[in-house]
This record gives C-alpha cells, sequence and structure tokens, in this order.
C-alpha cells in the first residue's frame, strides 16, 4: 500500500510543482477498488493553532479517492483555540465553510504562515484506507438532537516548530479522534517543493494580541505539541 501511496504522492508533488490541474484522475488501488462515496455528501477541514500562538493558512490543496484535485485559494480563518494551552485540547470543534470536498482525501497540501516562529512552512499529507472508512461510518452514538453521527469534519493543529497533528472531529461526546496518515512531511525555507513565496507575511513576522505577554518568560516552544 504504501509504496502505491507514495507513487501517488510522486505524481501529486509533479502535478504540484508544475500547477497544472491532472489530466486524468489519479488514484492509488486501493482509492479505485473501493467505493468511497460519503453518505452525507462533503466533508470538511479546518485548521487551528494553540492559545497565543498564532499561525495562518495561506493555501491548501487535496487529492481525493476519486482522484480528482481541489484547489483552496480562499480557506476558513485558522482560529486560535483558547483551550490549547501547553497541550492540544481534545474538545476543538469546528464547523468549515469554505473547506469542502466531496469525497477522502488521498492527499493534501498546504502552505502555511507560523507567525510565533517567524517562518513559512510546506505540510503534505498522504492518507490511509484506514481514515476513509472512518469517515464514512457513522459513529457508535446519536447526537445531542438525536441525529447519527458523521466523522465529517479532519481538524488541523498547527503549532510551533511546524508541528502538526491531525484529529477527526467527535460530536456528542470528547476527545476528538486521532488520526495517524501513512505520511507527513513538514518543510520550510529552501525544502519547500511547492510553496516558495506563498505568504501572507512578505515583510516579516510581528508578535500581536496575547502573544508578548504570553510567551514572556516561558520557553519555547511554549508546550508539548
Amino acid at each position: 500500500m504504501k509504496k502505491k501511496m507514495f507513487a501517488i504522492f510522486l505524481l501529486f508533488t509533479v502535478m504540484t510543482g508544475c500547477h497544472n490541474p491532472a489530466s486524468q484522475p489519479l488514484q492509488s488501488r486501493q482509492a479505485a477498488e473501493g467505493n468511497w462515496m460519503l453518505p452525507y455528501g462533503e466533508w470538511g477541514f479546518a485548521f487551528f493553532t494553540p492559545y497565543a500562538l498564532p499561525a495562518i493558512t495561506v493555501y491548501a490543496q487535496v487529492l481525493d479517492t476519486d482522484g480528482y484535485l481541489y484547489r483552496f485559494g480562499t480557506l476558513d480563518s485558522t482560529q486560535e483555540n483558547p483551550s490549547s494551552v501547553g497541550t492540544w485540547a481534545l474538545n476543538v470543534g469546528r464547523y468549515p465553510q469554505f473547506n469542502k470536498v466531496k469525497k477522502p482525501p488521498q492527499y493534501m497540501l498546504f502552505c502555511w504562515d507560523s507567525v510565533i516562529d517567524k517562518r513559512s512552512y510546506e505540510t503534505s499529507i498522504l492518507f490511509s484506507p484506514e481514515t476513509w472508512q472512518r469517515m464514512k461510518t457513522p459513529g457508535d452514538h446519536r447526537n445531542r438532537f438525536g441525529d447519527v453521527v458523521w466523522y465529517d469534519t479532519l481538524l488541523i493543529g498547527l503549532a510551533p516548530e511546524g508541528k502538526v497533528r491531525l484529529w477527526l472531529e467527535e460530536v456528542g461526546r470528547y476527545p476528538n479522534i486521532p488520526v495517524t496518515p501513512v505520511q507527513i512531511v513538514t518543510r520550510s525555507g529552501k525544502e519547500m517543493k511547492f510553496c516558495q513565496g506563498v505568504t501572507r507575511h512578505p515583510n516579516g513576522y510581528h508578535y500581536f494580541g496575547d502573544t508578548p505577554q504570553f510567551i514572556k518568560g516561558k520557553t519555547y516552544p511554549y508546550g508539548n505539541w
């Protein structure tokens, strides 16, 4: 599986490097052999940060299990989570508006600015069929309205040191469900393959809001992420 998925990764890297859409769908064998239609239509993804350790996602691309590429120049805002202090809170909830995809993700790439690190990053993620299956399988409980629970929101935490963590949002109870991808790689500087110059801070990074006071006297990276 990993070799086949890695082949998709290489094809996708070449494709995004050229910034052209795929002429035909790119699918791994596992994606092509399965029925990954989602009962609820679309899933969404949302980015968030720890309290007072700001970052912002600038651009994202998702290759779904049908092999189609989604580009996101307009993204839902990267929100600070006040409960994530020193470590990730497991009760984060988000409702994506723009970040929507019809089929589960094979591959994802996004460019982001870590204001707290004062640098840009590029993160690429290969997802497993186990994640796809979880996204199309109902939960074993109901929400507070008595409706079926679906795992339709991928939460992406962005932390100092370029650390990225993934969860599927749980509904009606906690904690959120950790997602372990086949591969996750975060690059910065000259190592970035696609995100060179993709930034919202071309003139440098400045701390603002609660950040200066919050980090005063603390040791970087200000927690265990």
